[in-house]
């Protein structure tokens, strides 16, 4: 009997589940980038075990902006109530410590540099399960009458201690059968997590999904000029209804990715827009030289997949005006004076084969200095884009960090590319920039 309460308490452990609601796990950080203020900084709000109880949220830098200080204000959307403290951006930062009372919808907005975002957020407690109770209420009943049956059976009462053990090995009995068919049983969603049907919210979710985001991008000015600060503005509704789309997940530890490049790719920035209004993101950018830019945007819908949006803008200015980047602008800054394709054509190291061939993987892997960190989750970032702008993609280094960054990518078309390397030091994000030739394979000429 003893071992079989030691390998139900066993299977408990190794078997147990948290609960789970749509990309949010209740008891887990929750982690945003965000371009605030000219600096790139993810914010993390930190799982919650109880409320009411604390909500401790912090601000990690990944450039020196020299203590940058962001105000924090948490509404609870349902009742109002609000709570602020302040946080100072740094590497390693400070959690600022606020009360909440309640689970469920909240807004975090955050104040730096002149600069506001509101991030929706939900904070969630995990209730527990019948499974759960069944559980550890049967291998709690089990212990309880094993004693009690070595008792009665010390006690010379053999017919009592039987009917006792027997109930023990029934209380373990039910335990081991919920936890081996509990994996098969859909969890209970934790307190605080979306409805399952929003109709009270006036939207419905097809059996396919909630349709892709469509995007107008404009700049304020409608044409900024060269060595300006403008703001390149996004916003996304649904192709439906017209409605703002405001229910973006958080993907890749951000609400949207935004790359943007000039069309000659001298210019490159990778940054995390700001949410400003239910539907609306929102950057500030200063752009180096004039002419055609493009801007790519990723993200992702609740009960969608996740989807690519290209816009295009102007940058006015005459040409002999380029001025070159400024430490101070949003979005990572490149290891080198350009940000783009290099001339002549820099050398890509570790590119396997020399001359990829396009529709087949090749390797492109670049040494990296001690003290590499992860950003958006990932040790490093490729960023590739054709020439002409048409094609986009994004592939991750999946490995742990270390001296070395090593990334798969196969390259749709031949033709020459664009491409960046990004990974985060302890004080910065280093941005590499090359270019590759990818040639046609032999069936296709």
């Amino acid at each position: 009997m003893i071992r079989v309460l030691c390998l139900a308490a066993v299977l408990v452990l190794v078997m147990a589940a948290p609960a789970v609601a749509h990309n949010v796990t209740a008891g887990a950080d929750l982690r945003i980038a965000q371009t605030i203020a000219g600096a790139e900084v993810t914010v993390v709000v930190k799982g919650t075990s109880r409320v009411p109880g604390p909500l401790r949220i912090g601000v990690v830098a990944y450039q020196a902006v020299a203590g940058l200080p962001v105000g924090l204000e948490v509404r609870s959307v349902e009742d109002g109530r609000t709570v602020t403290a302040t946080a100072t951006a740094a590497a390693d930062p400070r959690y600022a410590e606020l009360r909440v009372e309640r689970t469920g919808p909240h807004e975090l907005r955050l104040r730096a540099g002149g600069e506001t975002a509101v991030v929706p957020f939900r904070v969630l407690v995990d209730r527990g399960s019948a499974a759960d109770f069944l559980i550890y209420g049967g291998l709690f009943v089990a212990a309880l009458l094993l004693v009690g049956g070595l008792l009665t059976g010390a006690l010379s009462r053999p017919g009592t201690a039987m009917a006792l053990a027997a109930g023990a090995a029934a209380g373990v009995t039910v335990a081991a059968m919920v936890i081996v068919f509990e994996p098969w049983v859909t969890p209970s969603p934790p307190d605080g997590a979306a409805p399952t049907a929003e109709a009270a919210a006036g939207a419905t979710v097809a059996a396919g999904g909630r349709p892709y985001a469509q995007a107008r991008v404009a700049t304020v000015p409608a044409r900024p000029a060269v060595g300006e600060e403008f703001t390149l503005r996004l916003d996304l509704v649904d192709g439906s209804t017209g409605r703002p789309v405001d229910d973006l997940t958080v993907h890749h530890e951000a609400l949207a990715h935004l790359v943007v490049t000039s069309q000659d790719g001298r210019y490159f920035r990778h940054v995390h827009p700001l949410r400003t209004a239910p539907g609306r993101l929102e950057v500030r950018l200063t752009a180096d030289r004039p002419g055609r830019y493009l801007a790519h945007a990723e993200l992702e819908r609740e009960d969608s997949g996740g989807q690519l949006l290209e816009a295009g803008f102007t940058v006015g200015g005459d040409p002999e005006q380029a001025v070159p980047a400024t430490a101070g602008e949003p979005g990572p800054q490149s290891t080198g004076a350009t940000a783009g394709e290099p001339d002549p054509p820099a050398a890509v190291p570790g590119l396997r084969p020399a001359v990829p061939v396009a529709g087949r993987p090749a390797t492109i892997e670049l040494a990296a200095p001690a003290g590499v960190r992860p950003w958006l989750g990932m040790t490093g970032h490729l960023i590739v884009r054709s020439r002409s702008g048409d094609f986009l993609g994004h592939v991750h280094e999946m490995g742990s960090p270390g001296s070395r960054l090593r990334f798969t990518f196969s390259f749709p078309e031949p033709g020459r590319y664009l491409a960046w390397v990004q990974y985060a030091t302890g004080d910065r994000i280093v941005t590499t920039p090359f270019t590759v030739d990818v040639t046609a394979s032999e069936a296709a000429r």
